[in-house]
């Protein structure tokens, strides 16, 4: 008996959770089941749940110290509790794995297996071989997550194209190989396993085994606008070598947005109301920095998202910070307009184009604090 607890392996599954309360303890109790085979390690990191998942997992960690509780404060995202999960962890293998149930435990140790008998760096469950089974992705999802994949695929290491799931959530890697990488993941990113997978730049051997997908049984899935969002910036900042910041791309794609307001509100107030171009100007760009604002604050910066009072407050900031150059903006497009070319869509660009770099530096630092 002796002998046998000697070879057993070290096993850390890493379980990031958000209101789970009914799903939680059936997967805890499940995975505890595996205690014979491995040496088990079961890390929720819970987001500061509403609804006593954290309670839940706290009560049963006191019966079972195979069970660990990660309750995050101030905190939060898919990406950074994995991370923070991973580099807690001390197991020699890593497991992770969503905690709604969809995920089959069975599929898990198939891959744990598959890692430990092939000298793997990592082990991906995957929902798109011959031999999976995917019973809880709609049709619209499951068409999202092929297109998200062919993006994803012409994007990361042409050693990985063998890769049928870059966006699972089900995955066992090596300790030893991963956790240097694990240490440089922007945990603003869209998908755990994609940014481990970009920042190795295919220096990991690795694999895939069937994944089944069940439905959930209990709440609603996570997915929202903000997380497509988030692909979209990692897709362009893997393409640019992750050379430019994952803010940065966000905050120009939100400040694109914002010629567009800008451009639609002066043509606006030109054609309708019929005031001349330098009065307008002034409106659209208000206009046009407020609706930058909203739209970085809901998504670039959610993380440290401003609420309530202090979306008032940061409002306010943003368009002190954004005073100086919103100046410069009119005062470079009007003249531009004046003295160079009567072109009220090339004025305004003249003028967008100076600002960007300090709206970006400045209101990082003083409105949203990073």
């Amino acid at each position: 008996m002796i002998i046998e607890e000697a070879n057993k392996s070290d096993i850390s599954f890493v379980l990031p959770s958000f209101n789970e309360r009914k799903n939680i303890l059936p997967l805890l109790d499940e995975l505890l089941e595996l205690s014979d085979v491995y040496e088990l390690e079961l890390i929720v990191i819970d987001d500061n749940s509403t609804d006593g998942t954290s309670s839940l997992v706290r009560e049963r960690a006191k019966k079972d110290r195979k069970i660990r509780l990660i309750n995050r404060l101030g905190r939060s995202g898919l990406s950074s509790a994995i991370k923070e999960g991973c580099i807690n962890a001390t197991g020699e293998v890593i497991a992770i794995m969503d905690t709604d149930g969809q995920h089959e435990v069975s599929s898990i140790k198939v891959a744990i297996q598959k890692l430990l008998d092939n000298r793997l760096d990592l082990v991906i469950g995957s929902r798109f071989l011959n031999e999976s089974s995917i019973q809880g992705l709609s049709q619209k999802r499951e068409g999202g997550s092929i297109i998200a994949n062919s993006f994803a695929r012409f994007s990361l290491p042409t050693k990985y194209s063998h890769l049928t799931d870059f966006m699972s959530g089900c995955l066992v890697f090596k300790r030893q190989s991963c956790i240097s990488l694990i240490e440089q993941i922007d945990v603003n990113g869209f998908k755990f396993l994609y940014e481990l997978l970009a920042i190795s730049k295919g220096s990991l051997k690795t694999s895939e085994t069937p994944l089944s997908f069940r439905p959930r049984k209990y709440g609603t899935s996570k997915l929202d606008m903000a997380i497509v969002w988030d692909f979209l910036i990692s897709l362009v900042h893997t393409i640019l070598r992750r050379t430019i910041p994952r803010k940065a791309i966000s905050f120009a794609f939100v400040g694109a947005t914002g010629v567009f307001v800008q451009l639609i509100t002066s043509f606006t107030l030109m054609s309708f109301s019929k005031i001349a171009f330098e009065q307008a100007l002034p409106f659209a760009v208000v206009i046009a920095a407020s609706s930058n604002f909203l739209i970085n604050n809901w998504l670039t910066f959610r993380s440290n998202r401003l609420r309530n009072k202090a979306l008032i407050i940061g409002l306010i900031k943003f368009l002190l910070v954004s005073s100086l150059p919103i100046i410069a903006n009119v005062g470079l497009a009007t003249s531009f307009y004046s003295y160079i070319s009567q072109n009220a869509l090339f004025s305004q660009l003249a003028g967008i184009i100076v600002v960007f770099i300090w709206n970006y530096a400045a209101s990082s630092r003083l409105v949203w604090n990073i």
